[in-house]
């Protein structure tokens, strides 16, 4: 660092505190905003840190001046969060900068238009980044790291703010945003409910004001949140529209959102194209592409397997692991349509031996009453039409639309009734006298798909 004089200190710090003034008093937000950006870097930052390192009289100038002196509570600790940022001291960068967020709050309140919105995004913007960084800090020295959560209870503030009649409430979206990122981090999803609420069923919000960055943003981790409560025709819904919204210049963006997408795509029985996964560098799921498209069982396992600790920090290993039905659809399928260039008049009875060996030419090791149990399931979840002749152990699938499409429709879900599915179909092969009778109407399939996106089969 360059030698730096007393006087220069001093100019540097009032230069500061007249651009302060200045924005305020002329409501230039864009001048407003970058006086805050601690996280940014900023040479003019910067130098002000340095400044104030070296000039120890800068709380003096603040509270003596006419100009100044009544925003002292959202000056002096920020100095102090800007010396402590510069010299590494994260925790008490985060402490101080949290009281400059709560001050500024209530001038932010007094101030009858939406001129300091832009500064309003950067500080909750900084205070997110300045706890994960304090939490670093704090984890390092064998403590607990607390901030963070701090700093989403401050926030909750600041959308409390913003959640009255008049132009600053478009702001409310940036800051759920930020509150999603937190929750996300943390592990508390949960949390993201009531926000959410606030957005799409109170009266107060209209979604279509709120800028697109915001609106992209808060579809993606809305998104995320709908895949993890399986609701795949809503989370099919909202990452697309923040795809189809996203800049098309941030391909880092689009990459992640793609990386939820597929898998709900997959789940709903549409494929990505090759060339899709190839410009976003999402080649781990070819080979799950590949094993639906084949009904290779194998090669869906061993995908899960090489990419397991990527699907679950992306949180989308469950959804991927639940593709198995949809293979061994595929997989009953090419059977069917082998025999059926062989004998077209018994195609439809498929023998479950049959499909033994096939998995075991997958060297996957399953028993004649396993595959019954898959074959169940399969009828079940409407990816197959057919019945059971116990005695024969066959499966007999309808003459028409044996197996049908999902085309964008989700499996049908088990839960709670799985077990009574299997039960019953255990209990049929412990009394193969009894020939049941299983049907379902027909829905769509794999290989059918949303053909007006280009970048899906």
């Amino acid at each position: 660092m360059a030698y730096l004089s007393m006087g220069e200190a001093h100019r540097r710090i009032t230069e500061y505190l007249n651009r302060f003034s200045d924005a305020v008093s002329s409501q230039d937000g864009a001048s407003f905003k970058s006086l805050f950006a601690l996280s940014s870097n900023s040479p003019f930052l910067l130098s002000l840190a340095d400044a104030l390192n070296l000039f120890q009289d800068a709380n003096r100038l603040i509270k003596q001046s006419d100009n100044y002196s009544q925003f002292a509570d959202i000056l002096v600790p920020l100095f102090r969060s800007l010396q402590n940022y510069r010299q590494g001291n994260l925790l008490e960068a985060y402490n101080a900068f949290e009281k400059t967020v709560n001050a500024f709050i209530q001038e932010f309140r007094n101030w009858e238009s939406a001129w300091a919105l832009e500064a309003l995004y950067v500080i909750v913007y900084d205070i997110r980044v300045l706890a994960e960084k304090a939490d670093k800090e704090l984890a390092s020295n064998g403590k607990s790291p607390e901030k963070l959560k701090g700093a989403g209870s401050v926030l909750m503030k600041v959308f409390g703010t913003l959640a009255g009649k008049g132009s600053k409430r478009v702001g409310a979206l940036y800051v759920t945003c930020q509150l999603f990122k937190i929750y996300f981090k943390l592990g508390t999803v949960h949390l993201c409910r009531s926000v959410i609420r606030s957005i799409e069923t109170a009266r107060i919000f209209d979604f279509e004001e709120f800028p697109k960055r915001d609106k992209v943003t808060y579809m993606y981790y809305t998104g995320r949140l709908e895949v993890f409560n399986e609701n795949f025709p809503a989370a099919d819904y909202k990452l697309s529209y923040a795809l189809k919204h996203c800049n098309p210049q941030s391909e880092a963006n689009i990459r992640m959102i793609l990386k939820h997408l597929i898998p709900v795509k997959l789940s709903i029985g549409i494929l990505p194209k090759q060339s899709l996964l190839e410009k976003y560098n999402l080649l781990e799921y070819s080979n799950i592409v590949q094993a639906l498209r084949r009904g290779d069982l194998r090669l869906l396992r061993r995908a899960l397997q090489d990419h397991e600790d990527r699907f679950l920090r992306s949180g989308v290993y469950l959804v991927l692991e639940k593709l198995e039905l949809q293979v061994y659809q595929r997989l009953v399928k090419k059977i069917y349509f082998i025999q059926k260039q062989k004998d077209p008049s018994k195609a439809h009875q498929v023998k479950l031996e049959v499909i033994v060996k096939a998995l075991k030419w997958l060297e996957i090791d399953m028993d004649v009453d396993e595959v019954e149990c898959i074959m169940a399931i399969l009828i079940y979840k409407n990816l197959m039409k057919g019945y059971f002749a116990h005695k024969s152990k066959v499966v007999v699938v309808s003459k028409q639309d044996p197996f049908p499409k999902l085309n964008g429709k989700p499996v049908l879900p088990l839960r709670s009734r799985l077990q009574r599915t299997i039960k019953c179909a255990f209990e049929a092969t412990l009394n193969p006298s009894k020939q049941e009778t299983t049907s379902i109407a027909s829905s769509n399939s794999l290989d059918g798909g949303n053909r007006s996106l280009c970048v899906w089969y």
